[in-house]
């Protein structure tokens, strides 16, 4: 069974689905607030791996490794309580006396864990190190060293129990080895009286029809081997692996391998030859080393659902606030004018366009302007008292304001005059012939840029194709919010109360996406508004080859800019 068609044609043909919901709803009978317990008992077994539970005595726990024994068709079961005084002999059997009156170093191991196909080991993280490396051993591997000989173990699964974490670094790889971890709490308060109208012990039988052969466990497993991991999910444990990292979650490259065969598994129980979105939902249960931990991944799961590796939205929005910059940009772009024969225009001092560059200009010092002296003016109160300027350019260097306002004129009505005073003061200041002039080069004439219609139509062509995908997620996003309560109830291992989580997940994200396409729309319509040139041949054989020209500030390539 090795194609994605393979895996659908058996779960349909064997129905693995419905019998596999059956069986998971009938060990719960019984079961108060258990119902997630057993859902994710049962799916480690289906998928070779061994779950904790951590909580206080009383919380059922022994109940629930009970249960999944009935699960499985001819299926042994052990159960112990270890403490720190446990030998192995208590977990692996005693020591054969005729094998040693034959020099052989063997244990008797029928009733005891090698032999178990289900097993229930309460107080796990009270092992000392004279059983860890064998109980090591024989959870990985399925094998146990008895003597010389390492026999295959017909181990399905153990179900670990402890009331509290283990503290001891010596039992890190012991704790490694439950994929699968579960914080059992006391009943709560809704389901208390519940819990008080049960009566007597809470059996259940389990019909034979129900119960799982050891083929249909290996043909599973077969099966889930072929599902698809798309490129969604492993984008999804490629974030969660470096979040983990950021918040000091340890989690070894064993552990993320089983994880992805656990998802692979919960796709092919519930019909399906890819693992989804909602299959990632049981990651909060692999990842946590503390149940504080455990709730931080499911947050950080909840916020994801929807999010998709092929239409990523903050990429897409960091490109759109890019295209937004450069619209920005283009939109208050200048070049320089030209007239009709395309010869660049400058301002001259009069304000007209003239094509010459240079011209002359009004002279500033520190942005004041400048002018000659009066003729006839002088310093000083009187003719006598100082000579008569006879440069009025003062060397080419002119007269501020306060300059000329320090000067004497003749003013024919009271004689000697400070220029501050003088009636004529406005009317000199006024006339253009009293300014000084200088030769300097002259302002371009700027307009906003023109771009040639390539460039444009391929700023709007890029848009389009941006608006696409959004669009195209989009409506998977919607379907995928319409399916939501449906793909839920009916999956296999996810319990119903994250139904509203995820509606609040689905619905942010396509408030982001529509926020996203009116972004992209807008900046659609402003490439396409841009002023365009006039097209010419030229221009049509080579797009990209364009003058440069002058415009204030730093020169602006006239047309497209790549």
């Amino acid at each position: 069974m090795n194609s994605r068609a393979d895996v659908l044609k058996h779960t349909r043909s064997t129905d693995v689905l419905g019998k596999l919901r059956i069986l998971r709803d009938s060990l719960t009978g019984g079961l108060v607030e258990r119902d997630l317990a057993v859902r994710l008992a049962l799916l480690a077994s289906l998928a070779g791996e061994h779950m904790l539970m951590l909580g206080p005595p009383g919380t059922a726990k022994s109940l629930i490794a009970r249960r999944l024994h009935m699960a499985f068709a001819d299926s042994t079961y052990f159960e112990r309580l270890l403490t720190r005084f446990s030998v192995p002999e208590e977990l692996f059997g005693p020591l054969s006396i005729r094998g040693l009156e034959q020099d052989r170093y063997e244990r008797l191991t029928d009733a005891y864990l090698p032999k178990a196909s289900i097993a229930f080991l309460d107080e796990i993280f009270k092992a000392n190190s004279a059983i860890l490396n064998a109980l090591l051993t024989l959870l990985n591997e399925r094998e146990f060293d008895n003597g010389a000989v390492r026999d295959k173990t017909p181990l399905v699964a153990v179900i670990g129990a402890s009331n509290e974490l283990p503290e001891d670094g010596e039992l890190d790889a012991l704790f490694d080895r439950f994929l699968l971890r579960l914080h059992v709490g006391p009943v709560t308060q809704t389901g208390f009286p519940s819990l008080l109208g049960l009566r007597g012990e809470t059996a259940v039988e389990i019909p034979d029809e129900l119960k799982l052969q050891d083929c249909e466990l290996q043909m599973l497993q077969s099966v889930a081997r072929a599902v698809e991991v798309p490129e969604d999910v492993v984008a999804l444990l490629c974030d969660l692996r470096d979040w983990c990292t950021a918040e000091e979650i340890l989690v070894s490259d064993r552990r993320w391998r089983k994880v992805v065969k656990l998802l692979q598994v919960s796709a092919a129980t519930n019909g399906r030859c890819s693992v989804s979105i909602w299959d990632c939902w049981l990651l909060q249960h692999c990842l946590w080393d503390s149940p504080e931990s455990r709730e931080k991944v499911y947050e950080w799961y909840a916020t994801r659902v929807g999010a998709s590796a092929t239409m990523d939205t903050s990429r897409l929005t960091t490109i759109v606030v890019s295209l937004e910059a450069r619209l920005k940009s283009d939109k208050s772009s200048r070049s320089q004018t030209r007239d009709a024969d395309g010869h660049p225009l400058f301002k001259d001092s009069a304000g007209k366009h003239v094509r010459d560059e240079r011209g002359l200009k009004r002279a500033k010092r520190r942005s004041e302007p400048l002018f000659l002296a009066p003729a006839d003016s002088f310093a000083g109160s009187s003719r006598h008292s100082s000579s008569s300027i006879q440069d009025r350019t003062n060397g080419g260097k002119g007269y501020t304001q306060d300059e000329l306002d320090a000067l004497y004129v003749r003013d024919p009505h009271y004689g000697a005059r400070e220029f501050q005073h003088w009636s004529g003061r406005e009317a000199y200041l006024a006339d253009e012939s009293n300014w000084l002039m200088k030769e300097q080069d002259l302002a371009a004439v700027l307009e906003p840029t023109r771009y040639i219609g390539f460039y444009v139509d391929a700023r709007v062509k890029q848009m389009d194709a941006i608006r696409a995908d959004v669009e195209e997620y989009r409506n998977r996003l919607l379907a995928h919010i319409a399916s939501l309560e449906a793909e839920i109830r009916e999956h296999l291992w996810v319990t119903a109360d994250f139904i509203e989580p995820a509606a609040d997940s689905l619905e942010q994200t396509r408030q982001e996406v529509e926020t996203l396409l009116s972004r992209v729309g807008k900046v659609r319509e402003g490439f396409a508004n841009l002023p365009r040139e006039e097209e010419s041949s030229d221009e049509c054989a080579t797009p990209y080859a364009q003058p440069t020209v002058r415009s204030e500030g730093t020169a602006t390539p006239k047309g497209g800019r790549g």
